[in-house]
């Protein structure tokens, strides 16, 4: 890491000829990514570390290219290295939504979210590029909840009838997302990848594994964020809104479904992507060595015991997110 941080100061030294900048640590990751601040006292930029065996920065690349010609504020490439993984990117600041998001905050902040996802729901194409979130992809991904979470982190083992049933409520979930309006998808549109800026805001962060997939997950993922929550009266009300929004701007129709079949819609992929969330943080810990993320599993799935609740063929889900919650 040291000789790799040292390759990355010097391919910095050549881009910006700055010899007195120094580079300090601007955000940490879920993934091998490393991002740094550089800065001459007067600019900054952002330096990404994405070591090649790991991590392919072709996809960010390309998103950010898509998402700069619809307008929105995301990090502009100034200079890339593919073969050493390296980018050299716009500085979008260091206040993150989950830094800034309190009661007083939380509407203006919100709408800002959703004015930028509608215009990113609403332009970007079917034949953009984006590889399609299909079953194979959504079921594989609510898996990791099943052997991170509870076989590896906290050795739960599910009889038959239990494995079955869980399977079934996998292929349920997944038909839900695969029924929807099929749009882009962040896929990572939460608190910590959306910064405040006084113009242009939100700074859009982390949108590199963009699919084209269901109309609710990138809402799903602001409104029942894994790292920040809020009564659930006012987020169906932001839902009800974002709804109207949508019918507006023609993202969507409502002969495609009701208001009540878009918050349905909106439950069922919040609990597929806690599921998977839960997953993640476990295999973070033990297969990544970065334990931090175990502390938000309790309010991940406590999102899912709530919502299965109201929906008795997610019973079994709702039971295994009390026991793990009960367990951590």
């Amino acid at each position: 890491m040291t000789d790799r941080l040292d390759l990355l100061r010097q391919w910095t030294l050549s881009q910006l000829a700055w010899p007195a900048a120094e580079l300090a640590p601007a955000s940490s990751d879920a993934s091998f990514r490393r991002y740094f601040r550089v800065s001459d006292g007067n600019e900054s930029y952002i330096l990404m570390d994405a070591p090649p065996g790991q991590e392919d920065c072709r996809p960010f690349i390309h998103v950010s290219e898509l998402m700069l010609q619809l307008g929105l504020h995301v990090p502009e490439v100034i200079a890339s290295d593919l073969e050493r993984g390296f980018l050299l990117l716009s500085d979008l600041g260091s206040q993150s939504y989950l830094d800034a998001l309190d009661d007083t905050t939380a509407d203006r902040l919100y709408g800002d979210a959703m004015g930028a996802l509608l215009a990113l729901q609403g332009c970007v194409t079917p034949d953009c590029g984006l590889p399609n979130y299909d079953r194979n992809l959504l079921v594989a991904e609510m898996g990791l909840f099943r052997d991170w979470l509870l076989d590896r982190h906290l050795g739960i083992e599910l009889d038959s009838a239990q494995a079955a049933e869980l399977e079934a409520c996998f292929i349920r979930l997944a038909e839900a997302a695969l029924v929807q309006p099929q749009v882009c998808v962040h896929r990572d549109y939460h608190s910590r990848n959306l910064m405040v800026c006084e113009r242009h805001n939100p700074g859009i962060l982390d949108f590199q594994d963009a699919v084209i997939g269901p109309v609710t997950y990138d809402l799903v993922s602001l409104l029942r964020d894994c790292y920040i929550s809020w009564p659930r009266e006012r987020i169906e009300g932001w839902v009800s809104g974002y709804y109207d929004l949508a019918l507006q701007s023609g993202i969507f129709r409502k002969e495609q479904g009701s208001e009540a079949d878009f918050l349905r819609w909106f439950d069922l992929m919040g609990v597929q992507r806690h599921l998977k969330a839960a997953g993640i943080f476990a295999r973070l810990n033990h297969r990544d060595g970065k334990p931090g993320y175990l502390a938000d599993i309790p309010r991940t799935l406590g999102y899912v015991r709530e919502v299965s609740a109201d929906y008795p063929e997610l019973a079994l889900l709702g039971d295994l997110a009390g026991d793990v919650i009960k367990t951590l």
